[in-house]
């Protein structure tokens, strides 16, 4: 056995622990009233009803009037549920909002950047823990997962998906600070032109690839 090829783990904190706890409970609401929300509308397609186009979280208010009375045993606690959880989520806000000005002020830097909130920021924060633990920048991308796999046969150096090494809550996030930059809404910037330059390649996914690589810069 060669040691030199051997590195040390660093365990997290029982208080990081405990601020992951708050972010991952919060992220279980929103994908649990996503698809609550998907579940009724699909039921109200089903009866040639359509609900009208909101967010999620402005679902429960502006569903029930659209509700057609055969589904309304089936949909309305479920429209009930859907509002609970989303006074849940917004007290999870709340608290992670308090944990960042309390604990992790630093945060408030990270968000400087076009698309990047509390949620992303904070676990960011809390995933990393000590960055004094890496070398150099590039190390944070291949520590979460974004870089791609490599298989050299010494005739060709094909093109692999990412790792998805790390941590799979703080690679989506960053994925989707990614998309907001890239999309319709996001201003120009020196993260919007890189993207725009891998895309630009053409090629099958360009867009796909774009994203994951301004998420490894924002890394």
């Amino acid at each position: 056995l060669d040691p030199r090829l051997l590195r040390g783990i660093q365990h997290r904190s029982e208080e990081t622990q405990a601020c992951l706890a708050v972010i991952k409970a919060r992220d279980t609401l929103v994908r649990t009233r996503t698809r609550l929300v998907v579940h009724c509308r699909g039921m109200a397609k089903a009866l040639g009803t359509r609900f009208p186009t909101c967010s999620t979280a402005s679902f429960h208010r502006k569903a029930p009037e659209h509700v057609p009375l055969a589904l309304r045993p089936a949909l309305a606690p479920l429209l009930e549920m859907i509002e609970q959880i989303t006074t849940a989520i917004r007290a999870y806000d709340r608290e992670i909002e308090a944990i960042i000005d309390a604990k992790h002020p630093e945060c408030r830097t990270l968000q400087q950047v076009t698309g990047v909130g509390s949620v992303t920021s904070l676990t960011f924060a809390l995933v990393i823990e000590d960055p004094a633990r890496f070398r150099k920048s590039r190390d944070v991308g291949a520590y979460i997962g974004m870089v791609p796999r490599r298989q050299d046969s010494g005739d060709s150096t094909p093109q692999l998906r990412i790792t998805k090494a790390g941590d799979p809550l703080l690679r989506r996030l960053l994925v989707q600070s990614a998309a907001y930059i890239l999309g319709p809404h996001g201003p120009d910037s020196d993260l919007r032109r890189y993207g725009e330059r891998i895309a630009a390649r053409g090629g099958k996914n360009a867009r796909k690839r774009s994203r994951v690589a301004v998420a490894r810069k924002l890394a």
